[in-house]
């Protein structure tokens, strides 16, 4: 049985289980706080940072991107990366632009300050930053609904870790309660149907420790 090491307030490792899902791979979870030093994950991986996954031959794999990557490489039914260079290369640019861009200018602002603020050190959040998460989360999803009128997924014909990073950094958003989908339809009937798939089953069966989801959070008819 391969292993995932993650934690659940992680985007990026919200996206691999999403990958591990969509691959139909058998696996197991092994939660781990990233804020605090933990010394079977120093030993898997001496950066410390998670997802790490260790594969059914005992291969350490660090990293979401390379993760990714070695999944497609070593499971090729199901490919997620891409199919040609033009579909990975844009996949990849997508990809990039939810874990990094969304994440700093929305993730971290909205479910940082509300669920991982409260997790950590049960404080409030700032409300600064709650304010700026808001205002930066209309660009993104209109840019998501901009990809969609265009393309059958956002990075064209076929579900790809684009689709995956997106849904695995808004997923916590809207686990806080904080996407304005009614100002979004396009955006929302994406999420919808990437929502109502198989793999992410797991996901909707999350729950943070002292902070109840959101009421629409495990609806597929939102």
């Amino acid at each position: 049985m391969r292993t995932l090491y993650h934690h659940i307030l992680l985007p990026v490792a919200r996206k691999v289980r999403l990958a591990l899902h969509e691959k139909r791979l058998e696996f197991s979870e092994q939660v781990i706080e990233p804020w605090r030093a933990d010394e079977d994950l120093l030993a898997l991986n001496p950066a410390g940072d998670l997802p790490v996954l260790v594969d059914e031959d005992e291969t350490v794999v660090c990293g979401h991107a390379t993760i990714c990557e070695y999944l497609d490489e070593t499971y090729p039914e199901v490919q997620l990366v891409g199919r040609n260079p033009k579909d990975r290369a844009e996949s990849r640019r997508l990809a990039a632009w939810f874990d990094e861009k969304f994440n700093r200018e929305v993730t971290q602002h909205l479910a940082g300050e509300k669920l991982t603020r409260r997790v950590m050190s049960n404080a409030a959040p700032d409300s600064r930053a709650l304010k700026a998460g808001r205002e930066n989360i209309h660009t993104h999803l209109q840019y998501i609904a901009w990809l969609t009128e265009r393309r059958s997924w956002l990075a064209g014909d076929h579900l790809s870790i684009a689709d995956l990073s997106a849904a695995a950094n808004l997923s916590l958003v809207d686990y806080s309660g904080d996407v304005p989908w009614d100002d979004h339809p396009l955006t929302k009937e994406w999420y919808v149907r990437v929502k109502s798939r198989f793999s992410f089953r797991n996901l909707l069966k999350d729950a943070v420790p002292g902070v109840p989801a959101a009421p629409i959070y495990a609806d597929l008819d939102f």
